[in-house]
């Protein structure tokens, strides 16, 4: 009965309305990782629907099925459809269903962000589809190539739709990823040390850390993209200074790291599915863990991989050549540590076990080709060849797909409630696997003879029509098995039996509750001894559930869960989470409506939506905090912990500490462009160099001190209970956005050379960075003045003090990079 109680109870506070207006103000992370899959599933299967729309022209040469044009379309779209609106946003829809519940808590650390997140991606990937039913979809390739997708080559609006679109989605992305890693390094259960944590939440933290680093070149090559589109700004225009490989550059230096973005996550499930198959612990755990990380790593050291016949010298050749080899060592750390769990165990083959063996297929297979591409002369051969396009999907659809079908199957009770019942899904996985390698076992043949890809015909008499042929009949035969699949787990919603808590006997937390889970998850929250806390305590799901564990009773109608140390997992405070609210559906569509005027060409308007999203920020963060110490309160176990209004790092300051780390990796990104163009760049350095003096310098770089003195100053006079006095930072702030604006008025011409436009950029990111810190500052002595810091209560100035720093210091590194040239020259 006392469950039954602190259910009704936990429901009512943690629980999503019924109707529309809980579809538009939920923040629960169950209901929104639902979203984000079922979504991802849906463009899964657009984007399949024109692969066999590309396959039906390959089918036969000389096809009439589709012109040139709409070919070009139609690639497009497939591949910016699968990596951009299907992949990460299935892995992150999966990643915030199921991860609170492997860590033990209750909820994500930022609720309002993961809808916000949400949001943004439905808004973003719904621009793409209207652009292509208006048949204005991009066609430079989903790479998105200079000149290609240059004005002069492309004066439509269809590559803009991608900058815009694409852009749009990678905020949701970006966002997301701050989300996630806050999550697992700060809200698991108490003695969930890093060491304890699920291997999942491990490939999960270093997805996201590539991510907030991978990201961000692709964010800053589509606004440079997109600003010479629109402006004549000339990045990578040669006549005027710029330099079409910087964009190759940009691109793959996220585009490699998002091969292995996309691999990680489900790799994750590979090694927490495997074990539970085999009935055995996993072998080698610290081994995994170590490779996950290495492989993070090295992923970036690879990116001039995918540029090999591009010019690169011998030397770099050779490193990038080295390097891209080697990355297959902690891959295959990896495959041999689930090679011994299979041995050491003994496996049982249910569906998800099946989906696995798939994969080690598939996987290996692509491995094999990689290595192959990996070796200079090799790729001089088979690059911009259909062999890599079989390469490619030999890797993300073995590499992802197969793992995340098995994870289909595995979690199928924590969404349907339901014992698997029918067996349709032998049937479609055989027609996957078969339909798959049909598909694409061919072009590494008929690459090797020479078919191009993204080619919409070839002639009768070279030799590849069986190769396509079958090729053809191969992918419609994968189709079928997909939709099998779909028919297969719709059926398991309405007809199968009511499953069991924990159906397989795995021992981690995501199977101690109920099927499917309620809205807050567990009833009060657990004590984590080890790996696998189900198998250390058979009893540990009844004792949660009856509030045995932490914060057991529900208090104040607050959204309470607990925060631990990042490494060692003590508890260390209490977080109260915010409740459902329409913020970030409002804030999303400001957001998609400033992308929006940027798309009409409606540029004049532009500074509406920027003002609203000020507005609305404001509101965001004012709706938080109280305006008295609460101090510590008691959690169970007789044991009492403050609230994370009254600590020194809550989750916003680890928050604003990984946003920064994108925004820091977005501009020295924008720093490695200004190099490139410097070095490697015809006509640079041009005749006359920006020069606005060595008083202006000094200036800009002493109102940098100033407002970094300035914060610290502020924060001292919290601490001794004399205000938040913020005058000297403020002071400093205004005085660095004014040299930085007479500088901005100072500079040439930004449509006349690189150069010029580069410098415009760099003040222009500066001056945006120094204007949220001066708005973050008053934003913090308005709250100060209204009665919400104290000496106890100083985490929102000390977020505000990281904002100020970074702009700073990031102000003084633009000043340093535009002045010294001059002054030197």
């Amino acid at each position: 009965m006392k469950a039954l109680r602190l259910h009704r109870a936990f429901e009512a506070i943690w629980g999503t309305p019924r109707g529309w207006r809980g579809t538009v103000c939920s923040v629960n992370h169950s209901t929104l990782g639902i979203r984000l899959m079922v979504t991802a599933f849906a463009f899964f299967l657009i984007g399949g629907v024109l692969a066999m729309l590309i396959r039906a022209q390959l089918a036969t040469p000389h096809s009439a099925f589709v012109g040139p044009e709409a070919y070009a379309q139609l690639f497009t779209m497939h591949g910016s459809i699968m990596m951009f609106l299907f992949a990460i946003p299935m892995f992150e829809g999966f990643a915030i269903y199921m991860l609170p519940k492997m860590l033990g808590t209750r909820d994500f650390a930022f609720p309002r962000l993961t809808a916000y997140g949400w949001w943004c991606y439905l808004f973003g990937g719904s621009m793409l589809l209207v652009a292509m039913l208006a048949g204005l979809a991009p066609d430079a390739g989903w790479f998105m190539y200079t000149p290609l997708s240059s004005k002069p080559y492309s004066p439509g609006i269809n590559s803009d739709f991608w900058l815009l679109g694409i852009t749009f989605v990678e905020i949701s992305a970006i966002v997301t990823a701050v989300d996630i890693v806050v999550t697992i390094l700060k809200m698991r259960a108490p003695g969930m040390s890093l060491d304890k944590m699920p291997l999942f939440a491990w490939y999960m933290l270093v997805t996201t850390m590539m991510m907030l680093v991978g990201f961000p070149p692709l964010i800053l090559g589509s606004i440079l993209l997109e600003l010479e589109r629109a402006f004549g700004w000339p990045f990578f225009d040669v006549t005027r200074g710029g330099d079409s490989l910087l964009w190759q550059h940009l691109f793959w230096l996220f585009g490699h790291p998002e091969v292995y973005i996309i691999f990680l996550p489900a790799a994750g499930a590979v090694s927490t599915i495997l074990p539970v198959m085999a009935r055995t612990a996993i072998l080698g755990y610290g081994w995994i863990v170590g490779a996950v990380i290495a492989l993070g790593f090295l992923s970036f050291g690879l990116w001039v991989h995918h540029m090999f016949t591009v010019g690169i010298p011998h030397m770099a050749l050779a490193f990038f050549s080295a390097a891209s080899t080697l990355v297959a060592i902690p891959t295959g750390v990896q495959i041999f540590a689930w090679l011994g769990t299979l041995w050491a165990g003994r496996p049982q083959m249910k569906m998800p076990m099946l989906y696995l063996i798939g994969f080690f297929i598939v996987f290996v297979m692509g491995g094999l080709t990689g290595v192959m591409v990996a070796v200079v002369p090799f790729d001089w051969q088979a690059h911009d060849s259909a062999f890599v396009t079989a390469h490619l999907h030999y890797v993300l659809f073995g590499g992802f797909v197969f793992p995340m079908l098995a994870a289909a199957y595995y979690w199928l009770a924590h969404f349907t409630g339901r014992q698997y019942q029918y067996r349709l899904g032998v049937s479609a996985f055989w027609l996957i696997l078969i339909g798959f390698n049909l598909t694409f076992l061919q072009m590494h043949i008929v690459g090797l003879l020479g078919q191009a890809r993204r080619i919409e015909t070839y002639p009768a008499e070279i030799g590849w029509t069986a190769y396509n042929l079958v090729s053809s009949i191969g992918g419609f035969i994968l189709a079928f098995g997909i939709g099998l699949f779909l028919i297969d787990i719709l059926l398991q919603f309405f007809h199968a039996p009511k499953s069991k808590r924990n159906p397989w006997s795995a021992g981690t937390l995501e199977w101690g509750m109920t099927m499917p889970p309620p809205s807050y998850n567990i009833a009060s929250i657990p004590h984590v001894e080890g790996r696998e806390p189900l198998h250390d305590r058979p009893d540990l799901a009844l004792s949660l559930a009856r509030g045995e564990g932490y914060l057991g009773e529900p208090r104040n109608g607050w959204r309470e869960t607990l925060a631990v140390g990042t490494s060692s997992g003590k508890l260390d405070h209490i977080v109260v989470l915010p409740g459902n609210t329409t913020l970030p559906i409002w804030t999303a569509a400001v957001t998609g409506s400033f992308f929006l005027l940027m798309l009409l060409k409606l540029y004049w308007l532009t500074p509406l939506p920027l003002l609203a999203l000020v507005a609305m920020a404001w509101r965001w963060a004012w709706l938080l905090g109280r305006k008295e110490d609460v101090g510590a309160l008691p959690i169970g176990h007789a044991q009492s912990a403050p609230t994370h209004a009254e600590v020194q790092d809550p989750p916003g300051w680890w928050g604003s500490i990984f946003l920064l780390t994108a925004d820091g990796t977005f501009f020295v990104s924008l720093l490695f462009g200004y190099a490139f163009l410097w070095t490697v760049a015809p006509a640079w350095p041009p005749p006359q160099l920006f020069d606005g003096g060595v008083l202006s310098l000094v200036t800009g770089v002493g109102a940098t001190a100033l407002a970094v003195i300035g914060a610290r100053v502020a924060s001292r006079r919290l601490q001794r209970g004399n205000g938040a006095g913020g005058g000297m930072v403020l002071i400093g702030l205004v005085l660095l956005i004014a040299a930085l604006s007479m500088a901005i008025l100072g500079a040439p011409s930004p449509t006349e050379h690189a150069y010029n436009a580069v410098v415009a950029v760099l003040l222009a990111y500066a001056v945006f960075h120094a204007a949220i810190a001066l708005l973050m500052q008053v934003f913090v002595v308005l709250r100060a003045r209204a009665g919400f810091l104290s000496a106890r209560r100083s985490a929102e100035l000390r977020i505000a003090q990281l904002w100020t720093d970074y702009a700073a210091g990031s102000a003084a590194i633009v000043l340093l990079a535009i002045y010294v040239p001059a002054l030197t020259a």
